[in-house]
């Protein structure tokens, strides 16, 4: 039981973090603009942070996320400014893309603070671990041991972070061969993207 509950943790973990999203673009223009390890920082915070959710899930503290809905509209809001702000970023990057690009930028830069303000600002992410604690528990593929919960949840983790270093390692590996007008789309593009996702959260608080 113990290895189906690693290897399922893996999967799960694995599979939830390649959906494109957020915090996956954020990841990859982190490396396309620094390097390597700041793209996988923003990884490694975004999977501590599934260990964390799924393991409060698992561990029956569903009433703590349900005293949380009226907070969710709060939680949109912060979230909608974010993205955007993000966004604006990267359309205002995109067009001075030069030399400059590769360098290391002289500003400090805060990727995990970042990312942690794009996980808690999600509220899709409460409600996923709490339907995969639901599916885990009700089908009694992880039983209520303290043990199991932690050993489940951790192994979330490693499938989460396991996605994010095969993903920054191709971003990491192929992006010297990007030319300037390569990466002004790819910047542009994100920078839509997340555009995209602020303007439907907006359009969800209503």
């Amino acid at each position: 039981m113990i290895f189906l509950n690693i290897f399922l943790g893996i999967m799960v973990g694995f599979i939830a973090a390649i959906p494109v999203g957020p915090l996956n673009l954020f990841a990859i223009t982190q490396v396309l603009k620094r390097d390597f390890l700041h793209g996988f920082l923003v990884g490694i915070t975004s999977a501590f942070l599934d260990v964390v959710y799924c393991f409060l899930a698992l561990v029956g503290v569903s009433h703590a996320f349900k005293n949380l809905e009226h907070l969710v509209v709060y939680m949109k809001i912060i979230a909608v400014i974010l993205l955007i702000g993000i966004s604006i970023r990267l359309f205002r990057q995109s067009q001075h893309i030069g030399t400059e690009l590769r360098k290391k930028p002289k500003a400090p830069h805060r990727p995990i603070l970042t990312a942690f303000f794009l996980y808690i600002t999600n509220p899709a992410l409460y409600a996923f671990w709490l339907a995969v604690a639901g599916v885990m528990s009700s089908h009694h593929i992880v039983n209520n041991s303290l043990s199991n919960h932690i050993i489940f949840a951790t192994s979330v983790g490693v499938g989460a972070a396991s996605w994010y270093v095969i993903l920054m390692k191709y971003v990491a590996k192929f992006h010297h061969q990007f030319t300037q007008t390569t990466f002004r789309n790819v910047f542009l593009s994100i920078a839509i993207v997340l555009l995209s996702f602020a303007i439907y959260t907006f359009y969800t608080i209503f």
